[in-house]
């Protein structure tokens, strides 16, 4: 195995609630997502590493959907088109679209302390799950698609770890 480009971190230390944990991890996946595009070029940051057509900025794109959805209430019409990012974004761009969600979201999670309450989400327009099933859904998301952008890096140019 070739561990030359390997900038690996262990996991983050987090304070002893189940929401420090929670999002405590949450943000150590969403930093490693981000990470991924530093440094690469366009348009190899755009271009798909698999036949579904998942490329690194378009999973943070949709990153930045989901996070707008689970924590916001923000409703996306097509999933599938959040996967594209427009070729009118910079990389740069894109990532601060995502880093704004991510702060977005982070306020509603720290403005609530129940995390088995459903009234947590402004303007929500449907039942809302408990915070609790949101963090732990957006952790599995995120991780998800942070282990796709390890691949598909690794595929452009060799760069592994978080």
């Amino acid at each position: 195995m070739n561990r030359a480009g390997r900038r690996d971190h262990p996991p983050p230390r987090t304070g002893p609630s189940e929401k420090e944990v929670l999002v405590g991890f949450l943000d150590y996946l969403r930093g490693s997502v981000a990470a991924k595009v530093d440094g690469v070029p366009e348009p190899e940051v755009r271009e798909p590493g698999v036949p579904s057509g998942t490329n690194l900025l378009g999973l943070i794109h949709h990153l930045t959907h989901v996070e707008r959805a689970l924590f916001l209430g923000v409703q996306v019409r097509s999933w599938p088109a959040t996967f594209r990012a427009p070729r009118s974004s910079s990389v740069a761009g894109v990532v601060s679209a995502y880093y704004d969600a991510v702060d977005q979201s982070n306020a509603v999670i720290d403005a609530c302390e129940d995390l088995a309450g459903s009234d947590w989400r402004p303007e929500a327009k449907d039942a809302c799950p408990s915070l609790r099933w949101a963090l732990t859904h957006m952790v599995e998301e995120t991780g998800r698609h942070a282990g796709h952008a390890d691949v598909l890096r690794e595929q452009i140019d060799g760069r592994t770890g978080r």
